[in-house]
């Protein structure tokens, strides 16, 4: 089948947007249709989405590199995956601990394609298809559970994820659960839209213009104050420097530069279960 010029895997819904393949774009990726293209493009007219997405990017790397290099995390669950690319988060861990496990949460199946044709048979990778909205499925998975070791500490990822949950969907109650099944000594890693409000009204505007193009085009993308973030951690130990912008968290030689509107428009943290 195609759509337009391109070709479409049987059974694959192009018509719609897709909140893996609009990343996808942003990103620089191939794995994605004219319908994701538009919302994305969207979507930067109001935002710096595409420097946004990297410096999200390179925060994932820098986080995963500080866990298993100084923090000694040995396995990972990345919820929300979306369609891999570079500097995935078994790249990046295994670099440095080949032995390192992960595993990949994602609700779209054809994420599930993509990363099983990316990963091949591997014993240290892998991916099971679950939403974020119902974490007892994700946590109770069996391979999941047979996979990773539950007696020690777990690098839970939730990168650009809880903002596509709707306040109605709990999100402060998904994220209690996660936390509350983790063992102890585990870390938390997040980042999310933010929306600075009465402080910074441009960028409260900006924010605002954003959330209302994800909205009325992929059903979901919410911009949060800084204390709805915080909230998520729960009683959680926020390593320093805190809840800051992308490029400020524990920054290297690997980040990636970003306009000024993008400091104000998203934050990011990771904290550690006493």
């Amino acid at each position: 089948m195609t759509a337009g010029d391109e070709r479409v895997p049987p059974g694959l819904d192009v018509s719609r947007p897709n909140v893996a393949r609009v990343y996808d774009y942003t990103l620089g990726g191939k794995d994605n249709y004219a319908i994701d293209r538009e919302v994305a493009d969207l979507s930067h007219e109001v935002m710096p989405a595409r420097a946004g997405a990297r410096a999200n990017r390179a925060f994932l790397r820098r986080v995963v590199r500080f866990l298993v290099a100084e923090a000694g995390i040995r396995q990972f669950i990345d919820i929300g995956s979306g369609l891999p690319t570079q500097g995935n988060v078994h790249e990046v861990a295994q670099a440095i601990d080949p032995a390192a496990r992960v595993v990949y949460v994602d609700y779209d199946p054809v994420v599930l394609v993509h990363a099983r044709a990316l990963l091949g048979r591997t014993n240290t990778t892998e991916v099971i298809t679950a939403d974020v909205r119902r974490p007892e499925e994700i946590l109770g998975n069996p391979m999941l559970r047979e996979f990773l070791d539950f007696d020690q500490p777990i690098g839970l990822l939730l990168f650009a994820v809880l903002h596509h949950v709707n306040d109605d969907e709990d999100p402060v109650g998904i994220t209690r659960y996660l936390r509350d099944e983790l063992p102890a000594g585990s870390y938390l890693a997040i980042s999310h839209f933010h929306n600075p409000g009465e402080a910074e009204p441009q960028y409260a505007a900006m924010a605002a213009e954003a959330e209302k193009v994800f909205s009325e085009n992929l059903g979901t993308g919410r911009f949060r104050s800084r204390a709805e973030i915080l909230e998520f951690f729960g009683d959680f130990e926020l390593l320093d420097p805190g809840l800051v912008p992308y490029n400020d968290w524990r920054p290297d030689d690997g980040v990636f530069p970003v306009p000024e509107a993008m400091r104000h428009l998203a934050l990011c943290g990771v904290a550690r279960k006493p």
